[in-house]
């Protein structure tokens, strides 16, 4: 599957960014393999559409928050796509590799991805 189009929320380069802070203080990743990470994260960024914060992004967190057993920043990433959507998740891809991110965005009817079975 190919996607044609990636949509992500507002706040998912400054999340990437801190993953890969956290892993270099960790010592989990080398300067080399961080800088390059830095550079496919940019890249992406010039080709991906965000979903802005506004109310209808706030109100769907809160709905999620208050239905899913789920942080907040994982429910503004799922109300950013259900916004993308407009609520017809069906056959639409959602990628996350966090267990209950995956977990309530198939209970929001989102197709999780990648394929883990």
């Amino acid at each position: 599957m190919r996607d044609q189009e990636v949509a992500v929320w507002w706040g998912t380069r400054t999340e990437c960014l801190s993953a890969l802070a956290r892993r270099a203080r960790e010592g989990r990743l080398t300067l080399p393999d961080k800088h390059a990470a830095h550079d496919v994260l940019r890249t992406l960024a010039e080709t991906w559409t965000e979903i802005l914060p506004g109310d209808a992004g706030r109100n769907t967190a809160e709905r999620l928050l208050a239905v899913h057993s789920i942080r907040t920043a994982d429910a503004f990433q799922l109300a950013a796509a259900l916004l993308w959507c407009q609520g017809e998740a069906a056959d639409r891809g959602f990628v996350t590799f966090d267990l209950r991110l995956r977990d309530t965005g198939y209970r929001e009817g989102f197709l999780i991805l990648p394929d883990t079975h």
